[in-house]
This record gives C-alpha cells, structure tokens and sequence, in this order.
C-alpha cells in the first residue's frame, strides 16, 4: 500500500477509536494516563505506590480532592481492554510491602482501571456528573516512547543519524565492534542473512552496553532491540543501521534493500501498532527520568537524557485541543517529567534536583521548536525508602539519609548485606549548573569541584510498620501528591 494510503488508514482507524472512546465517556468519564520513564526511573514502583496510597488513605496532603474530604471511594476495576495484559498490582505490592525487594521493571505493555467516586467541589457540575471517574492506567516502557520518531525517518536518515551519534564519546568506544563490520560490509553486495544477523547482533549489543548502569545513557532506538519478546529472531528485528553513500540509490536484492525492507517492517509491525492502538488514545502522560543516575554519571550522560527527552518531548502535543477535534484526534493536554528517587538526597538538594531536570526539559523544548504549554516538572520519590538525619565529622555537621543499602551495593571498600541500616552522605548538587550543560567541560569544572561528586547506592524499599489494629501504613513517598493534583486534580473538581 502507498504510504500515503496507508497513512490515511491508520489515521482513519485512529479516529474511529478516538470516538468509540468518547462515546463511552459521556455514560462512564474516563482518562487514560500513560506512564512510561527512560531506563529504570521506576514506573512499576510509581503505579503501585500511586494505586496504593489512593486506595490505602495515604497521606497526599496537596491531592486537593482527597485532601478536602470530596473523594468518597476508590476502587480497583476490571480494565477495558481485555486483549492488554493487566498491570499485577497485587504482585508488585507482595514485593514492596512483605519482601521488601523491588518488583521487576516493565518489560511491556499493560494496563489498570482505578475507579474514584467523588462529590464535585462545583455545584453545577454536580448537577450533570455521574460522581465517577475511571482512570485507565497505561503503562509501557520508554524505549518504546524513543520509536516512534522513526516514523517520520526512511531508513538512510535513520543509519546516519545513528552512525553520527555513534561516533560521540563514550558511544564510540562501545561501537567499535559494530562500526568495524558495518564499514566491511559492502551495502550494494547481495543480501545474506549470516551478514544480517552479525549486524544485528553487533548493534544490539552496542545499545544494552550504552543502556548499562555504568554508561546510563537513554537514547537507544530502536527500543526492541533492547526488549524483543517474542520478536527475537524475526526479521523485523534482524537489521542494522548502515554507512551509506547519502547520494548511491538502493540496489535491488542489495544488503541495503534488505535491511530497507525489515526496518520498515520494524515501523508496521512494532512502532505503528503501539502508536495507533495505545500511545494515540492517552489524554495525560507522566514520563520519569532517572535524573540522578546521569548528573552522577557526568555530563555525556546528561546531554544524553536531554537528547532523548527532546525525542519523547516530540511525541507529544501538549495543549487544549477543541471539543471536535478531540473526538477524532487526542491531544495530551498535560505531560509531567518527573525525576525519581529523591529519597536518595538530603531535601536540601531536593530543589537542585527540580531545577537541573527543569533545565534539561526547557533545553529539549527549545531544541525541538515547541511551547512548553501544559508541560511540569517535578522531583519525587514513589518509595521514600530513607529518612533523614545529621552526623558529625570532622568537627563539621553533615545532612544524610538513612536506609538499608541493597546486597551488594558497595561505599569505597565497604559491602552491605542487605540487613544493615546505615547513614550515607550523598553528596551535594551544586549551585551553578552550567557546567553539567557543557559539551565539554572546563578545565575549572573538574577542578573547583563545580561538577557534583555523588554517593548514589541503592536502597531496599522501607519497613512498613503495622498500627495497634493490626493494619499496615500506607507506602511512604516524596512529592506523589504533588504528581496526583497535577495529572488528575482537574478532573476531579
């Protein structure tokens, strides 16, 4: 089918779910919020915190409805779409809560319905509401979210795009293998698959080594490369990026026009399906960024996050859209980009942490030509699993944070086990951020200590303790309420 045809189908469809939706809102009001985040930021760990504290009477002072006494009951219900899997909330609590360990990262689609009864704080609006609202729960991975600007790349802009970018930093040491057998290979040479896996496999491995915990790096489509499932071994997921000649034309049965081929099929068979079915029929998104994780790894892997947050950035169209054009084409009116795990940082860097992702947000928008309308950020903790203290060292007094550090996490020469609380100085992050903005840092950067030096571990989540009636607390955090008036408050007025 022509692209443009099929382009006008796949709108088509588009817009015939988009009214199917609307029409079961005005019997049951519904808002689909997407959550996604960029290599481990915790979006399993944000869904079950966020749904157990809702249906838990956790303290959310700054969730306005709740706050004000307007939200009656809040319930668990069958999702919608019984062809998507449901998010396990059960499980992933089982493991926060009695075993203390984090429950695994979202390795695919899912999804969970969340029923609020309310009494709306407007009189007129009580006149005409049905007190409900649904909130669908979509949660996918964000490797999937950096895939869909391949749809508006041919598969010449998308290898230069990823060899140009390969050949910066720390990337062009973990490319060497792949550079070395893309630049043997001749494009225009017949197609053979033995060449096609080696290729494949060469760049896959290149992404999972920038993805690593020591590179942190987030931009990595394509995203299944990195999560296959039951694509591994197809040839929609047997390509590679290419050297090419910007002016040599595609030989036909080439190595070339293979690799043309399955990359588009990579476009029809994974991206656009995601894009039509999932990603077109959400109404607010929050996007969670493992902010921390990159300012600790310097600034390659800030520049990074805020190449990869213009990508995600790009996918959206924040803004209020007219009642018509809503019925056949969403717009997501509101995106929160949230740095997690703030819990890991003494509250007095806390606003330094808002502020660097702040800037990184309003330099992906800058870079992309876009109004930063409807679009907030914020620094939060889904699972607060430290407190705060001081300790005096040195004649000096210092801010810490206390928690039990995983097995295995390592201080200097020091291994935790797992059992042991301890006190851990984090670090401070600096007043002037600049220099974690530079493309390449001055020499004072590395000098006057202008460039954060962090003390990041891994905690387990915290002890729940149980009150006189036996019944546990509700799942401790930083900031979520802040998240919930944002994404939803409106919505419940």
């Amino acid at each position: 089918m022509p692209p443009s045809l099929t382009r006008f189908a796949d709108e088509t469809r588009i817009a015939l779910d988009n009214l199917t939706d609307r029409a079961t809102n005005l019997l049951y009001p519904t808002i689909r919020l997407g959550v996604t985040g960029l290599s481990r930021a915790g979006k399993t760990v944000f869904i079950s915190s966020l749904v157990h504290n809702l249906l838990n009477g956790g303290r959310l002072p700054l969730f306005e409805p709740l706050q004000s006494g307007r939200v009656a009951r809040v319930n668990l219900e069958p999702q919608p779409d019984d062809a998507v899997p449901r998010f396990q909330y059960e499980d992933h609590i089982n493991a926060l809560v009695r075993d203390r360990i984090w429950p695994d990262s979202t390795r695919a689609i899912s999804e969970l319905r969340l029923v609020i009864d309310y009494k709306s704080a407007s009189g007129w609006n009580r006149m005409f509401s049905s007190g409900k609202l649904a909130i669908d729960i979509v949660d996918y991975p964000g490797e999937w979210l950096l895939d869909l600007p391949l749809l508006n790349q041919d598969y010449a802009t998308f290898s230069a795009n990823t060899v140009v970018l390969a050949k910066t930093g720390v990337r062009q040491e973990l490319a060497a293998k792949w550079m070395q057998l893309a630049l043997r290979v001749d494009p225009d040479a017949p197609a053979d698959e033995t060449t096609a896996r080696q290729l494949a496999s060469t760049f896959a491995d290149y992404l999972k080594a920038c993805k690593a915990d020591e590179r942190s790096l987030s931009t990595l489509p394509p995203g299944r490369f990195l999560m296959p499932g039951d694509l591994d071994g197809s040839p929609a997921l047997t390509f590679s990026p290419l050297p090419l000649n910007a002016e040599s034309k595609v030989v036909r049965g080439s190595l070339r026009a293979m690799m043309e081929r399955r990359y588009e099929a990579y476009k029809s068979v994974v991206v656009k399906p995601f894009f039509r079915e999932h990603f077109a029929r959400l109404d607010r998104q929050i996007v969670l960024v493992d902010a921390l994780q990159a300012i600790n790894r310097g600034p390659e892997a800030v520049q990074d996050l805020e190449r990869a947050l213009a990508d995600v950035l790009a996918c959206f169209r924040p803004g209020n859209s007219s009642w018509l054009a809503s019925l056949v084409g969403r717009r997501i009116d509101k995106v929160l980009v949230a740095a997690t795990k703030a819990d890991h940082l003494h509250h007095e860097s806390h606003e330094q942490l808002q502020a660097i992702t702040r800037r990184l947000v309003d330099r992906a928008i800058t870079s992309i030509g876009m109004a930063g309308a409807g679009i907030e950020v914020l620094a939060l903790a889904s699972v607060r699993a430290t407190r705060e203290a001081t300790v005096k060292q040195d004649g000096h007094v210092l801010p810490v944070v206390v928690g039990t550090p995983m097995d295995g996490e390592t201080i200097g020469s020091e291994r935790f086990d797992g059992l042991r609380k301890t006190a851990v100085f984090p670090g401070d992050l600096p007043q002037n951020i600049e220099p974690l903005f530079r493309t390449k840092p001055l020499a004072s950067d590395m000098s006057d200590g202008a460039l954060p030096d962090l003390n990041i571990i891994r905690f387990r989540p915290p002890e729940l303790i149980e009150t006189g009636d036996g019944i546990r607390l509700s799942i401790p955090h930083i900031r979520l309420d802040r998240a919930l008036q944002f994404l939803l408050g409106d919505r419940l007025a």
